[in-house]
């Protein structure tokens, strides 16, 4: 397939899982209003964090794909079990400038004054080679206490952000990193700033929330910049509003609009998109 060279007026591609991305979405935009962005939800196959490897890899593969035939300049996985499993195999095969997340490991042992943090993420991202050398790396003199987050990401996705069983969910998981003396947690998965509010109602100001999404932003400005694809807002622009990014979801894409909304303040049309790969055996619906 012949692509047009990508150019600074050529869209940011953005992937999820689901919908935490949103949050790298929102510091995106903040960043660099000048941007045009693509957002992929693949909330048909979500939450990645219960599938099995090679089915991640398959699906990130695919969706960055098509995100690069829709005239991507850049792509952001903005999925920490994506990246932790698969973003190495999509700089193999893609060669637009790329950039993934990761728990911000770095950035808590730089904060805790007690050494001792934990860290909330899927099961996939804790078991994966990329996290286990983020923390050697960076951690060396830092105790990590590992929580997988399980039924969180299934908890923002149908927009519970706040209600009594999800605070006590939250407290099931960050009450023990407490005892044990934690002043750092990671939230190490882009869905789980969306949780702030409810947990700071457990921790209030015992603990300081690590949330790499504005890091993840300024990186791209920087990559942008690097190959010279940056755009730029007209000089009688605002830079305020950001321009209009376009949404997309393998589902029906009810979630993706609601959550823009409650979230963003953003009212999305979304658009249903069939993005077929290997190891799902039938496409995703496209809607009429």
């Amino acid at each position: 397939m012949n692509l047009p060279a990508p150019s600074c007026a050529t869209p940011i591609g953005i992937f999820d899982s689901g919908l935490g991305g949103l949050s790298v979405l929102r510091a995106v935009r903040a960043q660099l209003p000048a941007e045009r962005i693509v957002y992929v939800a693949d909330s048909r196959y979500a939450p990645y964090g219960q599938r099995d490897d090679d089915f991640i890899a398959d699906r990130t593969l695919a969706i960055c794909e098509w995100l690069v035939a829709q005239g991507a300049k850049a792509l952001v996985v903005a999925c920490n079990t994506a990246t932790a499993q698969s973003i190495a195999l999509v700089r193999e095969r893609l060669s637009v400038p790329l950039v993934g997340v990761e728990p911000g490991i770095k950035p808590a042992a730089l904060i805790s004054k007690s050494r001792v943090a934990g860290v909330l993420a899927t099961p996939v991202t804790l078991r994966s080679t990329r996290f286990q050398a983020l923390v050697e790396r960076h951690a060396a003199d830092l105790r990590v206490l590992c929580q997988p987050g399980h039924g969180l990401v299934e908890a923002v996705e149908r927009c519970d952000v706040s209600s009594p069983a999800l605070v006590e969910l939250l407290r099931g998981y960050v009450q023990p990193m407490l005892d044990a003396g934690a002043d750092t947690l990671v939230l190490g998965c882009t869905h789980y700033p969306f949780l702030d509010a409810a947990i700071r109602s457990i921790v209030g100001e015992r603990m300081m929330l690590v949330d790499t999404s504005v890091a993840i932003a300024r990186q791209l400005e920087r990559v942008l910049d690097q190959h010279g694809l940056r755009a730029q807002l007209a000089a009688d622009a605002s830079a305020a509003p950001g321009t209009p990014a376009r949404f997309c979801s393998t589902s029906d894409g009810a979630h993706l609009r609601t959550l823009a909304a409650a979230l963003l303040g953003i009212e999305a049309q979304v658009e249903c998109v069939s993005i077929p790969s290997p190891r799902t055996l039938e496409p995703a619906a496209n809607a009429a």
